[in-house]
């Protein structure tokens, strides 16, 4: 690599974190790991890599969140340094590459380094990284800062830096460095622009169960070409910079200023228009040039600056990925933005100068709004994060230093379906199937389909599907074949990029793994299937204008126009929604293909059963054999099944109906009350006495009732109280009824039932029920658990009637006994009231009936 050192006062000279670089050079002479927190704008972007590149001959790495900020990143360095783009500053994104030999500084998405660090951990010929834009807490970021954490430990050399406009740096210093030696950190501060705020709350919902309004979508354009024609007036060489949440939502705002205000250059501002046309938008305008109105996602939030920009008008939503667990599907979800981006979308219009911002909402709307995003790693499906951890020696993250850890129940969904992809093996350790997954820049499951369904339908169709569902393009009518044929011919403004990335993915798919003959477009949802099989459906329902489908993952979901005519459908992205557009299903089906019933058994075929299946109606077990794929029913018909189908079936309804199908005996019941006691105050060898471990455990006490249920006895012939005996412990069962005594002995000689909390209340304490007279002189309360557990005395007057309760009886006699004495005595005279109960005779009688005996 070349020695030329980058001039950093020449690159510096308009930016204000010229002034914090020293610094910054003195927190590196300390150590290899810095956090830097500077305002937007002021160049620490453009000024840290040059500097890190001046003090080792190595190539400084720096990551940005999105592509377009990448680009821009590199343009703007090599601009300033005055050397041609890909020389010594470059960049790489998925599917463009503009690097040479020679280059210094490479700028490069999260997800492009992330799969570097597999195909080389060590990093050689890297000496140091910065991790730009962490507190927008990506995922991939998380990651890297966490794999980055166990390169370190085995370079000592390697330096990394994290940067942020707003973060918690306290939190990312320990991170980077660790618990006692935490990385330093580096603040700048500049004097901040002033900021005009306004409001303009929309007079129709901002959203509706089909996401943004119509109606606010016309608000939000009216509000930014109305305001920006007085920007102007003013200021003519002032832009406006519009935020909204998705691509959808920037097209028609944009058309709709459009159609407004004519006078304006109107340019849209996000993820999937081309390369060339979001370059152009950063790079400003000419003085000669008509004003700008530039319509964006938050793309422009923070990563990029849009120069010229005067005013801010936010919709004040934003889109994010969402996990649904209950109902098995991820996707993107539209809702508030959150008041640390409302600011960060604000700080845009006072970057060079004073500026404004509308908001299209009120200020206790934006009040309520969370004050910061979910980290994405809290919220997104994990499944190729967990796959890249796998292939990285750290399964669940084990080990990494990471901000947050991998959400449980996430992961855990995650790494059961590689497992299913064949891409981990039972300890969760990659396969080489799974590393060949990995390889491919796409969800493991559309990598899977990929590879798998280029053998079935053809490279070209698999690739084109992948690239549609993995490309974030749209799908009108939720239709993907529909879609590749629009994509084909040119008629999508998305059909050059698509067209790229199918070339890109086509040479992921090994030769030998192709089929021979390419298969038509209606077999996309083939593809489909082999990426997502649980979400195979067919239809249950239609209706004037739409149709209801059942998936298997059992799942139902909503779809409008075309596809509501077809039996079976692969879906490939289904979310969360409510209202007609879902048809009462509470989930809509966004992009999907039609599927032939063969080809579900192809793709689907480890979820598909011929078995029966019994439930019980009224107290009978009745069988059906069913033939399935996952929740779906293909078949049914009644059956007298065999005894050993008859067991099985007994204990699948059992586990789906529960135990409630038994009529519980007050014994059955009492013994279990018991039981749960001893198992929540002494644990084991004390059984679980809750639904789950019963149901779980059904063979070990319900054996002979499971038989005698499947060949017809009633669920109100079966007595559980024997069977629940079989789970007492050996030998500790000799000890039960000392530890847990149906029935307590008091003073009078009565033997009381003790009445135990049900199973499933450990907080409950267990109760005696006992005529106050019964325990008069009694001193110290009983306990039950051996001695873990005191027995709650409901103290009742000769009528049967509760007077007091007390888990403490001598304090009872000692004190409260004289009020209810006082008060009690004149109501009941016939029973003895001593004015000492601790020298009185216990009794269960009247005093006439005591004095006889």
């Amino acid at each position: 690599m070349t020695s030329a050192p980058f001039d950093l006062r020449a690159i510096g000279a308009s930016l204000s974190f010229a002034a914090a670089l020293d610094e910054v050079a003195a927190a590196l002479d300390a150590g290899t790991a810095a956090v830097i927190s500077a305002p937007p704008g002021t160049g620490k972007t453009t000024l840290i890599p040059p500097l890190l590149a001046s003090r080792a001959p190595g190539r400084v790495i720096v990551t940005q969140p999105r592509r377009v900020a990448a680009r821009a990143a590199a343009r703007r360095l090599a601009q300033l340094d005055g050397s041609p783009l890909g020389t010594r500053v470059g960049f790489t994104v998925r599917g463009e590459r503009s690097v040479g030999r020679d280059t210094r500084v490479e700028f490069v998405t999260a997800g492009v380094l992330l799969r570097r660090l597999l195909a080389d951990p060590g990093l050689d010929g890297v000496d140091a990284v910065v991790i730009d834009e962490v507190h927008e807490r990506a995922l991939e970021t998380d990651l890297l800062i966490g794999l980055l954490g166990e390169v370190r430990e085995l370079r000592d050399d390697l330096v990394v830096v994290a940067m942020s406009a707003t973060l918690d740096a306290a939190r990312i210093a320990s991170v980077i460095g660790s618990d006692d030696a935490p990385a330093p950190v580096v603040e700048h501060t500049v004097p901040a622009h002033p900021l005009t705020e306004r409001w303009a709350p929309s007079p129709v919902p901002r959203l509706d169960e089909r996401g943004v309004t119509r109606g606010f979508l016309d608000h939000v354009a009216r509000t930014a070409a109305d305001a920006a024609r007085d920007l102007v007036r003013h200021d003519p060489s002032a832009d406006t910079l519009v935020f909204a949440p998705g691509a959808r939502e920037v097209a028609e705002i944009a058309r709709r200023i459009r159609d407004r205000d004519p006078v304006f250059d109107v340019r849209e501002l996000h993820g999937q228009i081309p390369a060339a046309e979001q370059d152009a938008v950063i790079r400003g305008r000419r003085p000669s040039e008509a004003p700008r109105i530039i319509v964006t996602t938050s793309l422009a939030e923070s990563s990029l600056t849009v120069p010229g920009v005067r005013l801010v008008v936010d919709s004040g939503l934003s889109r994010f990925p969402q996990r649904d667990t209950a109902r098995g599907m991820s996707g993107l979800v539209t809702a508030a933005a959150a008041r640390s981006s409302a600011v960060q979308r604000a700080g845009r219009a006072t970057r060079q100068g004073p500026g404004t911002v509308i908001r299209c909402l009120d200020e206790r709307t934006f009040a309520a709004a969370p004050a910061r995003p979910a980290p994405e790693i809290a919220t997104a499906d994990l499944a190729d994060a967990a796959l890249l951890l796998a292939c990285w020696g750290a399964p669940g993250g084990t080990g990494l230093r990471l901000i947050d850890p991998l959400p449980a129940d996430a992961l855990a969904e995650a790494q059961s379906v590689l497992h299913d992809l064949g891409a981990t093996d039972a300890d969760g350790r990659a396969t080489d199937e799974g590393r060949a997954l990995a390889r491919i820049p796409v969800d493991p499951r559309l990598a899977r389909a990929l590879i798998e369904g280029s053998g079935l339908v053809g490279a070209r169709l698999a690739a084109e599907v992948v690239a549609l569902l993995g490309g974030d393009l749209r799908t009108p009518d939720a239709d993907v074949a529909a879609a590749i044929v629009a994509l084909r011919n040119g008629r999508s403004p998305d059909a050059r990029r698509w067209a790229q990335e199918t070339e890109r993915l086509r040479r992921f798919i090994p030769p030998q793994r192709s089929a021979t003959a390419a298969a038509g477009v209606d077999d996309a949802g083939l593809v489909i299937a082999l990426a997502f099989p649980a979400r195979v459906a067919r239809q249950v329902e239609r209706t004037s204008d739409g149709a209801t489908f059942l998936l298997a993952s059992g799942t139902r979901a909503g779809v409008r126009g075309p596809l509501a005519g077809v039996e079976w459908l692969a879906v490939a992205d289904v979310a969360r929604a409510s209202g007609r557009v879902a048809d009462g299903s509470g989930a809509v089906i966004r992009a999907a293909a039609a599927i032939t019933e063969a080809q579900v058994e192809r793709a689907a075929d480890h979820l598909i059963t011929d078995r029966v299946e019994a439930e019980f109606a009224g107290s009978r077990v009745t069988a059906r054999r069913e033939r399935r794929v996952g929740a779906i029913v293909r078949s049914s018909a009644p059956v007298r099944p065999g005894a050993e189908e008859g067991r099985d079936a007994v204990r699948r309804a059992l586990q789906a109906q529960g135990l409630e199908v038994f009529a519980w005996s007050e014994s059955a019941d009492q013994l279990r009350r018991r039981l749960a006691l001893l198992n929540h105050a002494l644990g084991s060898p004390w059984p679980d006495m809750s639904d789950a471990a019963l149901t779980a455990a059904l063979d070990d006490w319900l054996g002979p009732e499971i038989d005698a249920l499947a060949t017809g006895t009633p669920t109100t012939r079966i007595d559980l109280a024997p069977a629940l005996r079989r789970l007492l412990p050996w030998p500790a069962a000799t000890e039960f009824d000392a530890l847990a005594p149906e029935r307590l002995e008091v003073p009078s000689g009565s033997r009381v039932r003790i009445q135990y909390p049900a199973h499933d209340d450990p907080a409950v304490r267990p109760v005696v029920a006992v005529k106050l007279q019964e325990c008069f002189g009694w001193a110290e309360t009983p306990r039950v658990a051996g001695g873990r557990v005191p027995v709650l005395f409901h103290l009742l007057s000769p009528a049967g009637r509760p007077l007091a309760v007390t888990d403490d009886l001598a304090s009872f006699w000692s004190g409260p006994y004289a009020q209810v004495r006082a008060e009690m005595r004149g109501r009941y005279p016939k029973h003895p009231w001593p004015e000492d109960p601790w020298q009185a005779a216990p009794t269960r009688h009247t005093k006439n009936r005591a004095a006889r005996d």
